[in-house]
């Protein structure tokens, strides 16, 4: 049997079947299938693009579709409709509130478990360990032979105090002089020192030089830590003559490496008037700057070296030249700074 024209025949019926059809699934003025009479409308979807060559596109009866429904779309329109009753997010509602009675508590509450006598040694070992203790510390900022020409000498600078992080006792001795002769300058100080803002005291006290001229000195001066990390001393001095002199110093770790440490120095000795006795002129006396390199071995422990300069100023250069000193001089140091 020929089969070619059934096989016609079946395709040409295929077609005029098919034209009702997508006539009623593209009907509508915006391409929305048509309602059966008496169907209540519903919100517009989108269709399936190929939704006319589906098998049940044959089927003109308008029953609903789901292959052509946008079930990601619904979804995700339920949950911004669920937000948009509520107002709220469904994160923060999930959250625990805090309990009412949160903070209502008595302020010692381990005393009704430990007992008040327990808890009243525990706090006190936590304010010693933790609050306003005494402490001792003591350093030898400079302890150093110093090499120039023909005159070969020594210096030493020793700083220390006891007390808490806000008051304490200070006690600090610096002189030089020459080997092999009487020592030239030494004093010492005891001063008391009150914190007056952060990284600043206020120092009070005593200063006595106890070689060379014997000089009573009541002090005055700040000392503390200034912006970029320098370390600042500054203090006034008036002695029991009526002279009165001031000296700044200033130092600035640069560490190189853990261990390597440079420090550039300075310091400015000044004068109110002129003290001929001492050798001392009004205005700028003295100006020294420096630069030492040392190495911890330990960070109690650090041997240096470097080269400082000296410079006397003014009134006080024409007194040195008349004792037969040199106004300027430059010194090669090694020493070690310690502290413990």
């Amino acid at each position: 049997m020929n089969k070619s024209p059934l096989l016609a025949v079946t395709l040409v019926a295929t077609a005029l079947l098919s034209v009702p059809a997508r006539a009623q699934d593209h009907g509508g003025n915006d391409g929305q299938p048509a309602l059966a009479p008496g169907a209540q409308s519903s919100p517009p979807v989108r269709s399936d693009p190929h939704a006319g060559h589906s098998p049940s596109a044959v089927n003109s009866t308008p029953t609903t579709d789901h292959n052509m429904m946008n079930h990601g779309a619904m979804e995700h329109g339920s949950a911004n409709d669920t937000a948009s009753s509520t107002g709220v997010s469904p994160g923060p509602m999930m959250e625990t509130p805090q309990p009412v009675e949160a903070g209502s508590g008595p302020s010692r509450a381990a005393d009704a478990i430990w007992g008040a006598d327990a808890m009243f040694d525990s706090r006190k070992s936590l304010r010693e360990s933790h609050g306003d203790f005494p402490v001792f510390w003591f350093q030898g900022d400079r302890l150093e032979a110093q090499m120039r020409g023909g005159h070969n000498g020594y210096l030493w600078d020793f700083q220390g105090y006891y007390g808490g992080p806000t008051r304490r006792l200070w006690f600090k001795s610096e002189g030089e002089g020459d080997f092999g002769e009487v020592i030239e300058d030494a004093e010492v100080q005891a001063l008391y020192s009150r914190a007056i803002a952060p990284f600043w005291d206020l120092q009070l006290g005593v200063r006595q030089d106890v070689a060379g001229d014997r000089t009573t000195h009541a002090v005055i001066g700040v000392q503390g830590l200034a912006p970029y990390m320098f370390e600042v001393d500054a203090a006034m001095f008036v002695s029991h003559r009526g002279d009165m002199t001031a000296r700044i110093e200033a130092e600035l770790d640069q560490r190189i490496t853990r261990r390597l440490i440079l420090q550039p120095r300075a310091e400015v000795n000044l004068s109110a008037q002129n003290v001929s006795r001492l050798g001392i002129g009004a205005g700028i006396d003295s100006v020294e700057a420096g630069v030492r390199l040392r190495y911890e071995i330990t960070r109690e422990f650090a041997p240096y070296m470097g080269v400082e300069q000296s410079w006397r100023v003014g009134r006080s250069a024409g007194f040195a030249r008349a004792s037969d000193e040199d106004p300027s001089v430059t010194n090669y140091v090694v020493g070690v700074r310690f502290w413990f």
